[in-house]
């Protein structure tokens, strides 16, 4: 897998919240037993984006986290960079030090242009965008069920 667990988790979290209506905030008990994801883990993970500017979080008892801005202006590249940093987008497939086009691995040249795909996709792909297809296409953000599993 090329995304951290939690990275992941974070792009459920945040597809999640851009389904919802971004007025109000969203406990997180109730988003982690609707993402079937552990309530201390999710909570780490939303600290992150919350310190990076992508969430807004309030405590107390009408308390939980909403989007800071608009889902059409989070893309997902957003997302990774607050949980898992640049590494994805810059390092060696094979983990080598200094590998580059002067002193390239075995998979450099292939690993550049699947790098590069990969960084189209996030830099392009909106929250907004993701949440629509979500509901259009009913599809899911959990082990089980599609997108109307979420609204029950």
């Amino acid at each position: 897998m090329l995304l951290s667990k939690s990275c992941v988790y974070g792009l459920r979290a945040a597809i999640f919240l851009a389904t919802r209506d971004n007025s109000q905030y969203m406990p997180i008990k109730k988003m982690s037993e609707t993402l079937e994801i552990s309530h201390h883990f999710l909570t780490k993970i939303l600290q992150q984006l919350t310190a990076n500017d992508l969430l807004d979080s309030y405590k107390g008892p009408n308390g939980g986290v909403k989007l800071r801005n608009s889902p059409s202006e989070i893309t997902l590249m957003d997302i990774v960079l607050a949980i898992d940093g640049p590494d994805l987008l810059t390092q060696c497939a094979l983990g080598l030090p200094g590998c580059g086009h002067q002193n390239p691995c075995p998979m450099h040249d292939e690993w550049a242009k699947t790098r590069d795909s990969i960084r189209h996709m996030l830099e392009s792909s909106s929250l907004e965008e993701l949440a629509i297809k979500s509901k259009k296409e009913n599809l899911r953000l959990t082990s089980e069920g599609g997108f109307e599993k979420l609204l029950k």
